[in-house]
């Protein structure tokens, strides 16, 4: 482990709690699916230990946790079939290593911008609801390929 890595800090939310519906846990990191209004397909990528930037981690694991994420980002792709795929580790509020991986449509409320800006249009509940239906689908893809990795 990196000297700069803890394993749990009090009061961290994603240290105390899962963050949203578990879909896998490894021994590094647990994929979770956030429950985001009229984002559906929203996930995240948890680092088990606390550490608060990308580069904290070391090589192997940095590699472990990009390989991570592509797993995650290509099922989405694969089975979602999104106008785009969204990453970002931001870590301004919770400052523990995550990575959110969010499946974007060109009908979706926020899009083209991100989804902590504004709404550009009312939600398509007709459509999110078909994204929601895949998701079992998904998430067992998901699983099946962090497994191999």
């Amino acid at each position: 482990m990196n000297a700069l890595a803890v394993t749990h800090v009090a009061g961290c939310p994603l240290c105390e709690d899962s963050g949203g519906r578990l879909v896998h846990e490894a021994a590094k990191f647990r994929v979770i699916c956030a429950a985001e209004a009229g984002f559906p397909a929203f996930y995240r990528l948890v680092w088990r230990d606390h550490v608060r930037e990308f580069s904290d981690l070391q090589k192997d694991d940095r590699l472990l946790c990009t390989e991570a994420v592509t797993v995650i980002e290509k099922a989405m792709r694969d089975l979602l079939a999104p106008d785009k795929i969204n990453l970002a580790t931001l870590g301004n509020v919770v400052p523990h290593l995550h990575w959110h991986v969010i499946a974007r449509y060109d009908w979706d409320s926020h899009f083209p911008s991100p989804v902590w800006a504004a709404a550009q249009r009312e939600r398509a509940q007709a459509r999110e609801a078909e994204v929601s239906a895949k998701l079992p689908a998904l998430e067992a893809r998901i699983i099946e390929r962090l497994r191999s990795i």
